[in-house]
């Protein structure tokens, strides 16, 4: 009996290791866009999947942005029947602020969300490898935003309506699920975005990435990937200790939230600044830039008497060993 290709193999692995917790009967949902990343994906959990006792669909999201998006995604529907999975498109209209990119991941994520509901699917697949995930860390370094932004994509996580969502290829090379698909006879589609260098995802990864990895060598994408991981398991440790210090130290005021002074002065740099954050994120909605974090800090650590600072959906002032954060008027 012929050996199975080795890009089978290791999709295969990988998909099996993700579902492996879901319980028996479960339905699962995979996002596919019919690029090689989210077929090989399809593929593997169709192979997969059933061994482990549960129900497959795919949903293709035609953001209609591109001339032919309809056919493309036609064709995916297509490639998920021939897999044996039960297909489904979903179209959306793409519109909001923060680019054409993060207005259509929105308008994405908003129509898995949905059909996930309507198929009432315990997990959604999504097909992001290693290389997603380095250019993902890499553009977080250049925003400069701390190490929030550079623990990159995770490979499981729940959401506040317990919907589960799942990177089973975080692990894997780009180049790997085009091996899988040639080696399973799958044709894939090449979104012609992926070529256009106005995106700054597309520059890290035809400029940036190939630099990198010549000046420096070979596995500077699974050096970000790591990287990415450890960061994450530092954020759940921290996030762990500031629940705990949360909880004696946050007290509910008049029109916001208020948190002890004395508390926040002793506790390192790194604890208070992540507690900030979190109440103003956690009463508010707002996430705090860090120079907006630094300057709510000083009122606890270089206090002279200044007045209320205004931020995002609130504003925080000192009173009576406190400091306040009172949503806007």
């Amino acid at each position: 009996m012929p050996s199975l290709p080795p890009a089978i193999a290791e999709i295969r692995l990988a998909v099996r290791t993700a579902l492996a917790a879901l319980p028996d009967g479960a339905t699962v949902l995979v996002a596919l866009s019919g690029g090689a990343d989210s077929l090989a994906l399809a593929g593997a959990t169709a192979f997969e999947a059933p061994r482990l006792g549960l129900r497959v669909a795919t949903v293709t999201v035609d953001h209609g942005m591109q001339e032919g998006s309809d056919a493309v995604a036609a064709d995916a529907a297509r490639a998920a029947a021939a897999l044996g999975l039960e297909p489904g498109i979903v179209r959306v209209e793409v519109d909001g602020d923060g680019g054409p990119e993060a207005a259509a991941r929105e308008a994405r994520y908003r129509a898995l969300r949905d059909a996930a509901s309507d198929a009432r699917a315990a997990a959604v697949l999504l097909g992001h490898t290693l290389d997603d995930q380095a250019e993902t860390v890499l553009l977080g370094l250049a925003r400069g935003s701390g190490a929030a932004s550079l623990q990159g994509m995770a490979p499981e996580r729940t959401d506040e309506d317990g919907l589960l969502w799942l990177r089973p290829l975080l692990g894997v090379r780009r180049k790997t699920t085009r091996a899988f698909c040639t080696a399973s006879d799958l044709g894939y589609w090449d979104d012609p975005h992926n070529e256009q260098e106005r995106f700054a995802r597309v520059r890290v990864r035809e400029k940036v990435l190939p630099v990198l990895e010549s000046e420096l060598g070979p596995g500077i994408a699974e050096a970000l990937a790591r990287t990415a991981e450890q960061l994450r398991e530092d954020a759940t440790a921290f996030d762990e200790m500031i629940h705990e210090t949360i909880e004696d130290i946050v007290e509910h005021a008049e029109a916001g939230i208020s948190v002890s002074v004395a508390a926040l002065a002793a506790n390192p740099a790194a604890l208070r600044n992540r507690v900030i954050r979190l109440v103003v994120d956690s009463e508010f909605g707002v996430s705090l830039t860090r120079t907006q974090t630094i300057e709510v800090a000083r009122l606890v650590t270089d206090w002279t008497g200044q007045g209320p600072i205004d931020l995002p959906g609130c504003s925080a002032a000192r009173s009576g060993g406190r400091i306040i954060f009172t949503a806007h008027g």
